[in-house]
């Protein structure tokens, strides 16, 4: 029960930070958002390495670990925030969350093809699941072309489409390195290897606002984005904290699924802090519930999912590998 706890409460923190993320994108810019958000984690997961014996896991790693936890960072942090980021600012948080969901078939596949893992039936319907959330995004285009709308905020389609797009490899690809990094390794070895990731991705950050010469840019933010910016960085540190410790006092299929709750919470604490900066209707809701339901089917372990919804009469051949 306790791990159930836990892990709602990493899905709650993780859908608020999404929330004042997107509250801070409205004045600010996703660059500056990157600046703060980023190497806000170093300090903080720093601190809970040294509690939970990150640092002495690191000292026993060889190379390949530092790579791929490097690597893991860069794609993760960089490419896969920024992505969502940039996505979250040109379509809002509701409608960028079910292409963002397609990271979750990405990281599937690749966990087949370089890590031996199966794909079952249930999987596939899953899979099915995730896709017609962004379908259902593009068709709400169509049904709302040409409406006139009293909201303050009119979404980008086309490159919100794209950078949710980027968002979803950056996203789906990390998983496959940091389990190559891992390895054999346990809850230690993974919040070191967290730590290097930020670490990664903070001095890349740090390098990219020299080289584009914008560190202008990022001093002058406004204070009311900063304040939004820093409680994005704490909530998602704490997502992240409540996650890892969840993971370490409760099997991984009862995590997971619970996790991609945060998709609900985001819905419920955009409406409460963006009412007037985000898309609500029946597309957008039906797409979020839809990707929700395919996101459990696809990340869960198939023999506790068919149990939680009363089809455990079914498991043989729905939790069969297919390949």
């Amino acid at each position: 029960m306790f791990g159930v706890l836990l892990s709602l409460a990493s899905a709650a923190f993780f859908g608020l930070n999404n929330a004042t993320l997107r509250r801070g994108v409205i004045k600010g810019t996703v660059l500056q958002a990157m600046a703060i958000t980023v190497p806000f984690g170093v300090p903080v997961f720093a601190v809970i390495a040294a509690i939970m014996g990150g640092f002495e896991a690191m000292a026993s790693w060889g190379l390949a670990p530092w790579i791929w936890m490097i690597l893991a960072g860069l794609v993760h942090f960089v490419v896969g925030r920024f992505g969502n980021y940039k996505a979250t600012q040109l379509l809002g948080s509701t409608l960028s969350t079910p292409i963002q969901q397609l990271s979750i078939i990405l990281a599937l596949l690749l966990a087949v093809v370089f890590l031996g893992e199966n794909i079952t039936l249930l999987n596939l319907i899953g899979i099915a699941l995730v896709v017609v959330g962004p379908m259902m995004v593009v068709q709400r285009k169509k049904a709302t072309t040409g409406t006139s709308t009293k909201k303050d905020f009119t979404p980008q389609y086309g490159p919100g489409l794209l950078w949710g797009g980027v968002c979803a490899f950056g996203y789906g690809t990390s998983p496959l390195f940091v389990a190559l990094g891992i390895a054999d390794g346990g809850i230690a070895d993974s919040l070191g290897g967290l730590l290097v990731s930020y670490v990664a991705a903070t001095v890349v950050v740090i390098l990219w606002i020299i080289a584009i010469r914008q560190t202008g840019e990022v001093t002058g933010l406004d204070r009311g984005a900063r304040g939004w910016f820093l409680l994005s960085a704490l909530f998602v540190a704490l997502s992240q904290l409540f996650r890892y410790v969840a993971l370490a006092v409760a099997p991984v299929s009862v995590v997971v699924p619970i996790q991609r709750l945060s998709v609900v919470f985001r819905l419920i604490f955009n409406a409460i802090l963006n009412r007037d900066h985000e898309v609500f209707d029946s597309w957008v809701v039906g797409s979020i519930l839809l990707s929700v339901i395919g996101a459990v089917a696809l990340a869960g372990d198939s023999a506790t999912v068919l149990t939680w919804i009363g089809l455990e009469t079914h498991q043989s051949w729905l939790s069969h590998p297919l390949f």
